[in-house]
C-alpha cells in the first residue's frame, strides 16, 4: 500500500519585470562657450560608465541607476561635460540570492544602457556638437571581473591575517 504525500509546493517561477525606467538625472556642462565652438581641433571624448543597485521598501522591486559620464576636452580645456542618470525600477522574484546580485549587474543595465545612450546623444546634439554614441558595452564581462577583483581581494586578506592557534 502507498502512502499519499501531500502535494509539495511548486517552486516560483524566477519573475523579471520592468515597472519604470526614467531619466533621474541629466546635467550639460560648456565652461569654455562660446569660444569653444571656434576650435579646430577634435576633442578627446572619455566616457565613463557606473552602476549601482538598491532594494526598495516594496519587497521584490530594485532601483537600478546606470550613470554615464562623457568629457570632450581639446588638451586641458573642457569642451563638454555630461553627466546621465539613467534609472529603472525592477521587479525581481524567486531569484536565488546568490543570483540576485548578477541580475542586478548585468541584465537591469543592458536593458537601461539603450536609453542612457538616446539622453547623452541626445544632450550633445542639443548644445552644438555632434552627438555622441555610446558603444555597447558587456556588463557580463564588468560583473565577472568585479567578482574576480573581490575573491583575489579576500584571498589576500585572509592570507594577510594573523594565524591564532
Amino acid at each position: 500500500m502507498s502512502e499519499q504525500q501531500p502535494p509539495q509546493a511548486q517552486p516560483q517561477q524566477p519573475l523579471f519585470g520592468i515597472e519604470k525606467i526614467y531619466l533621474k538625472d541629466l546635467s550639460l556642462e560648456l565652461p569654455n562657450a562660446p569660444q569653444v565652438f571656434f576650435e579646430r581641433e577634435a576633442p578627446q571624448v572619455e566616457v565613463n560608465i557606473h552602476n549601482e543597485a538598491s532594494g526598495m521598501t516594496q519587497e521584490g522591486l530594485f532601483e537600478v541607476v546606470l550613470t554615464v559620464t562623457v568629457t570632450a576636452k581639446i588638451q586641458d580645456r573642457t569642451v563638454f561635460l555630461v553627466e546621465a542618470a539613467q534609472a529603472g525600477i525592477f521587479q525581481i522574484r524567486n531569484v536565488p540570492q546568490a543570483d540576485l546580485e548578477a541580475v542586478l549587474g548585468t541584465l537591469c543595465p543592458n536593458t537601461l544602457l539603450p536609453y542612457a545612450r538616446e539622453a547623452v546623444a541626445s544632450v550633445v546634439q542639443r548644445a552644438g556638437f555632434p552627438p555622441v554614441t555610446l558603444q555597447h558595452m558587456n556588463f557580463d564581462l564588468v560583473y565577472q571581473q568585479r567578482m574576480q577583483q573581490m575573491r583575489e581581494q579576500q584571498t589576500t586578506a585572509a592570507a594577510a591575517a594573523p594565524q591564532t592557534h
